[in-house]
C-alpha cells in the first residue's frame, strides 16, 4: 500500500484485492456484540469536510471508531474556512495538533492530492471526494460489494472481477464515482460500459479504459451489475437535457428493465437516489438493489483502508494484515 489513497487509479490489482480482502475480515466486526477492534487506540484521525455530506462522513467516522481512533470532525461550514482561511493554513493547524491522518472531501479537483503533496502536513491523506475527479472509498465499496453479490463472501477471497461486465448509467460528466469504478473495476479485470446522452459524456471519454453506448435498453442483458449514477444539478450551468421526463424514459430503470437483466445481474447506486428520475421506487425497494448493502459495505471497506495505512504496515516476515486481524478479534 502506498502511503496515501488520493485515486483509484494509484491502485495496482494486488493493493485493491489486498484492501477487499481485508474488510472481509472487518465485516466479521460488524456481526460482534461489541463492535470495536484496538487497532488504532491512541491516533487522532481528522475527517476534513469542505463539502456537505451524508454517508461518506458518517461511514469514516463509523469505521474511525470501530478501530477504537480518535475522531476530529471538521466542517467548512462554522470554521475559519468562512472567513477566508486557506487550505494551507488549515493544514498547518492540523499538523500542530498531531493528527495521524487526514480524511477529506473537498468541492475542487485536486485538492487532495495538494494536501497529500505540499508537505503542509506529516500524515496519510484519504481523498473523500474532490470536486468531479476521483472518490476511491467508493469505488473499492462497490468493488467490494460486486464481489460478493457475484462471487460469494468466501468464495471470493484472493480474487477479483475478471470477466464481469458492469455498466454505469447516467451523468458520467460530473461523476466522481464513475471515473472511479471505471479505474477500479479496469485494474480488477471486469469489463465496463458507460451509457449516457452524449451531453453528459466528459471530453476524451473514447481514452476511458471501457466502452461507450447511448443505448440502455441493448446493454441490460449483457450486464451483471448496473450502476445507476444521480443527475448533479448541483454541478450543472446549462440544460444538458431537455426535461427530467424524457431522461427518465430513456436512461431510468424501471421494473419493465430490470426484468431485462440476467436473472443473477444485481442493482446499485451510490446515492443519494432521486426516485422516479434514474431509479424507480419499484427497482430501489427490490432485491436486486445493493443500495443499503453498499452503505454497510462502506464502513468495513473504510475500516479496511484506515487499518492498512495506519495499522497495517507490518514489517517484511511479519504476519499477513488478515492473520493479525484474526489474532485481535481472539
Amino acid at each position: 500500500m502506498q502511503r496515501h489513497l488520493i485515486s483509484a487509479a494509484d491502485l495496482t490489482r494486488d493493493d485493491a484485492v489486498l484492501i477487499l480482502d481485508t474488510a472481509e475480515e472487518m465485516a466479521r466486526v460488524a456481526d460482534r456484540p461489541i463492535k470495536k477492534l484496538p487497532t488504532l487506540r491512541g491516533r487522532t484521525v481528522c475527517n476534513l469536510f469542505f463539502e456537505d455530506s451524508t454517508r461518506t462522513r458518517i461511514s469514516f467516522e463509523a469505521a474511525e471508531k470501530r478501530l477504537s481512533a480518535d475522531v476530529i470532525n471538521f466542517a467548512a461550514k462554522g470554521s475559519s474556512v468562512s472567513k477566508g482561511e486557506s487550505l494551507k493554513d488549515t493544514a498547518q493547524t492540523l499538523e500542530a495538533m498531531g493528527v495521524d491522518a487526514v480524511v477529506i472531501r473537498h468541492s475542487a479537483s485536486g485538492a487532495p492530492y495538494r494536501l497529500a503533496n505540499s508537505g503542509w502536513i506529516d500524515a496519510p491523506v484519504i481523498n473523500a471526494g474532490d470536486g468531479t475527479h476521483q472518490h476511491p472509498t467508493q469505488a473499492l465499496l462497490d468493488a467490494f460489494t460486486m464481489r460478493r453479490r457475484l462471487i460469494g463472501a468466501d468464495a471470493g477471497l484472493g480474487r477479483d472481477l475478471d470477466g464481469k461486465r458492469v455498466t454505469l448509467v447516467g451523468d458520467v460528466l460530473h461523476s466522481r464515482v464513475a471515473r472511479s469504478n471505471v479505474d477500479l473495476l479496469h485494474t480488477l479485470g471486469a469489463e465496463v460500459t458507460l451509457v449516457a446522452p452524449p451531453t453528459l459524456l466528459p471530453v476524451g471519454v473514447e481514452t476511458w479504459p471501457c466502452e461507450v453506448s447511448y443505448d440502455l435498453d441493448s446493454t441490460l442483458p449483457k450486464s451483471d451489475a448496473v450502476m445507476m449514477l444521480r443527475v448533479q444539478r448541483e454541478r450543472m450551468n446549462a440544460a444538458f437535457f431537455p426535461t427530467e421526463r424524457e431522461y427518465s424514459r430513456r436512461y431510468g430503470l424501471d421494473g419493465d428493465r430490470m426484468a431485462r437483466l440476467p436473472d443473477h445481474a444485481i442493482v446499485m447506486h451510490p446515492g443519494p437516489m432521486v426516485r422516479g428520475m434514474e431509479i424507480t421506487a419499484e427497482v430501489a425497494d427490490s432485491d436486486r438493489c445493493t443500495v443499503v448493502e453498499q452503505v454497510a459495505n462502506g464502513v468495513s471497506i473504510r475500516m479496511a483502508v484506515l487499518y492498512l495505512l495506519l495499522g497495517g504496515n507490518e514489517p517484511a516476515g511479519a504476519q499477513p494484515a488478515t492473520a493479525h486481524l484474526r489474532t485481535e478479534e481472539k
